[in-house]
């Protein structure tokens, strides 16, 4: 039902202020998210690969679809890592079910952290893309607190259509991304 909402809302009054605020001649041009990634590497995984398993499953559970392993690109001689070794998870969301997370990160989630001031708002790409980090996967309240054997944090990376960053401000400003004042 949330993800109907936000989705609705985001066709309707989100375009229409958008249009409006950078004077937009077609309704093509208007900036979209395209997709959310979830990322997680845990280090800890070099030694412990019943941990990253249960990562894995915990990234599935808050996002509602399943992830995938990601594997060490050079091998890290100081680290104790190989090429090819699994060492964190991601999962790359679309369409409605990116929507009912959006929802779901913006009204349950972020609240639930401590201090909470807003998200910052100086980690734009350059073109149009946003990133921020996550220290506790224990927000989400999917997860049970008690049974949370490890604690692990992930980047959420927000990748839009927009061209400028002014754009994708303006445009999960809008979504209802609480950014910092």
């Amino acid at each position: 039902m949330a993800e109907a909402r936000l989705y609705t809302q985001y066709k309707k009054e989100i375009v229409d202020k958008l249009m409006d605020e950078f004077k937009y001649d077609n309704i093509m041009g208007v900036p979209k998210l395209k997709k959310i990634i979830i990322n997680v590497g845990y280090g800890n995984a070099i030694n412990d690969a019943k941990t990253l398993d249960v990562i894995t499953e915990n990234i599935g559970i808050i996002t509602g679809q399943k992830a995938v392993k990601t594997k060490a690109k050079k091998s890290v001689s100081n680290f104790k890592l190989r090429e090819g070794q699994e060492i964190g998870a991601k999962v790359t969301l679309r369409g409605k079910i990116m929507f009912e997370f959006l929802d779901r990160l913006i009204n349950l989630a972020l609240p639930r952290t401590r201090d909470f001031q807003g998200v910052p708002n100086k980690s734009f790409d350059g073109r149009g893309n946003y990133t921020m980090g996550i220290k506790e996967h224990t927000i989400f309240p999917e997860i049970d607190v008690d049974k949370a054997s490890t604690v692990h944090g992930m980047d959420v990376s927000f990748v839009t259509s927009a061209e400028t960053d002014e754009e994708a401000f303006a445009l999960l400003k809008h979504m209802g991304m609480p950014f910092k004042k």
